[in-house]
């Protein structure tokens, strides 16, 4: 029989992070959590897990979030009860939209004071449960073990997303007895937890594979869920193989490799000519990971209004829930791709190029005729950028980088001009929340401390969460911040002209805008302004900014009515695009 061992709660909530793969959390203290922060004192001081302190509990749930879309593993998250635990509300909403696994753990008042409207008691377990994978409210101190490790099974298997314990503040200097087992994630399978177990009959990929031998115009729209399987190189022997054009959503950017041939990039609302062009003419339409999301189909029932579909997706919930399949499987992507690729090599011989030739070549023509395009201002006689060149150029010269965006038209033009690898694109697409970008930076940089992270922003979306330089200045993140000031809210002006006669309500930035470069170099960062002159080398100032050492903020002046083409005006279908057409005195984006 073991030894019995005295633990407290605290003890046990740090111990089953750590066992269950925990090396960073990131928080910010208060009172009902301190049992929690006073542990979590003696792991930091051996070394065995750090905690990084954000400025605003926003900023904790965004740097878990960017963690975790980066490493594929459960975003750890600590904040306190009442106006602690409600901050972090936008940002486990962002993680549930966009399927992005987090641990979220908030202090909560004491287990005697729970209903009384105690000092900074909110029911955030009853707020979060519209928005959460799953939750806890914990009431007995022996099962938090248990708790934290089903925690992270639940939130990285099946679809991931975001689970929250709430831990009442006595828990966590109660004391008890344990046998010296404790839990991690792979043991507490055992447990009566979601297995996600889904097998894919051979008949149906039989049928699949038939279906995309027979089709003429097949297209492969992959979304967020091949990411999160890793579906990488699956995917891309697949298209390769039967040479099946890619188009992605702002979710699946990474899931193909972008400077491929086959590449279409984005497809929807802001999505390239060619890609919408594509989905309205298919005659096979395979749905990867995506949920036919209304930003990527316009008017549903005009989207793919010729094509038989096949969905693949990890979620039954998904199947048929905007637009039904003709053929579905439900599973884990990465194993039903190989179950495909498996099935393809034991077939061989594939006659179906011949087929598609033809597809392929309109597609080209597409591509040539419909180009994203960069508009050619005089550098010697123009005060701002395009903001289309500097991303262009951006995407030059740090082909490798890590990216966060905030929200917005920086965000669609990083979405067309920036081709990202795996797992190097982070941005809030489902719930499209400003203020994202910089402390997703941080989650990044903190995942990967020697590899390049740059965070791109707007005028508008950078002052959300602006506060989160400190946390860079203090750990010496070596973040690049690229800004694309407009002085508007662009996308909001944007529509505004387009759809509201130009009425432009409360969407200028200019009234009370700080100096940029001297906000950063008041939190320790270095700050620049880079301005067309008729010297200037913007190619060569990103690149000087982009190699110097520690973290830098740069504030591009670029154009202020500038417009996001092409797009989509909501309701209408995909083809219905307009600011597709070449203008004059523009150039083809390089490739």
């Amino acid at each position: 029989m073991k030894d019995k061992i005295k633990h407290t709660g605290a003890f046990s909530l740090i111990d089953s992070l750590v066992r269950n793969g925990t090396k960073y959390i990131f928080g910010y203290p208060g009172g009902a959590i301190l049992p929690i922060y006073d542990e979590l004192y003696r792991w930091e001081q051996k070394n065995l897990l750090k905690h990084i302190l954000v400025r605003h509990e926003q900023g904790a749930a965004h740097a878990a979030d960017g963690y975790a879309r980066v490493t594929g593993k459960a975003g750890v998250c600590f904040a306190t009860s009442g106006p602690g635990a409600t901050n972090l509300v936008t940002g486990i909403a962002t993680a549930q939209m966009d399927s992005i696994p987090l641990v979220v753990i908030t202090g909560q008042v004491g287990s005697s004071f729970l209903g009384t409207d105690a000092f900074q008691e909110t029911d955030i377990f009853g707020i979060t449960l519209p928005i959460v994978k799953h939750s806890y409210l914990v009431s007995d101190v022996t099962t938090i073990s248990r708790i934290i490790s089903e925690a992270f099974y639940i939130a990285q298997n099946g679809r991931p997303g975001p689970v929250l314990i709430d831990i009442p503040k006595n828990l966590g200097g109660e004391e008890f007895f344990t046998s010296g087992t404790r839990l991690n994630e792979k043991s507490i399978i055992r447990y009566k937890v979601p297995r996600y177990l889904y097998r894919s009959p051979k008949y149906q990929l039989n049928l699949i594979l038939d279906k995309i031998a027979q089709a003429k115009c097949p297209l492969l729209y992959v979304g967020g869920g091949a990411v999160s399987s890793n579906a990488f190189e699956e995917t891309s022997v697949l298209s390769n193989y039967f040479q099946i054009p890619v188009t992605t959503t702002l979710m699946g950017k990474g899931a193909f490799d972008e400077n491929n041939s086959l590449s279409l990039g984005m497809l929807g609302m802001h999505g390239t000519a060619y890609a919408n062009f594509s989905v309205s003419q298919c005659d096979l339409l395979i749905a990867i990971g995506a949920r036919f999301d209304d930003r990527v189909t316009g008017k549903l029932s005009e989207f793919a209004p010729e094509s038989q579909t096949i969905h693949i997706d990890i979620d039954p919930a998904e199947i048929g829930k905007n637009k039904k399949p003709n053929l579905f499987l439900i599973g884990d992507i990465k194993k039903i791709l190989a179950e495909l690729i498996k099935i393809i090599k034991k077939r061989g011989n594939n006659a179906m190029l011949k087929n598609t030739l033809k597809w392929r070549t309109q597609i080209l023509e597409w591509k040539q005729t419909h180009p994203l395009v960069i508009p050619n201002l005089n550098d010697s006689s123009q005060e701002v950028f395009s903001p289309q060149r500097i991303l262009n150029i951006l995407n030059n010269v740090a082909p490798t980088a890590l990216i966060t965006t905030d929200v917005g038209q920086h965000q669609m033009w990083s979405a067309q001009f920036l081709k990202c690898q795996p797992r190097k694109w982070s941005s809030s697409a489902g719930l499209g929340t400003m203020g994202y970008g910089l402390p997703a930076a941080i989650g990044n940089q903190m995942a990967f401390p020697n590899k390049l992270v740059i965070s791109i922003t707007g005028d508008a979306s950078i002052q959300m969460n602006i506060q989160e330089l400190g946390t860079i200045s203090q750990y010496q993140l070596p973040i690049k911040i690229l800004l694309l000031n407009n002085r508007w809210q662009g996308m909001v002006r944007q529509w505004q002209e387009s759809f509201y006669g130009k009425r432009y309500s409360h969407s200028s930035m200019q009234a009370g805008m700080p100096d940029f470069v001297q906000l950063a170099n008041s939190y320790g960062i270095r700050g620049k302004m880079i301005a067309p002159n008729d010297r200037i080398d913007i190619k060569q100032e990103l690149l000087d900014e982009i190699l110097t050492p520690g973290p830098c903020f740069i504030d591009c002046q670029i154009t202020k009515e500038e417009n996001c083409y092409p797009m989509v005006k909501p309701g209408k279908s995909t083809s219905e695009m307009f600011g597709v057409i070449t203008p004059p005195n523009v150039k083809i984006a390089s490739s």
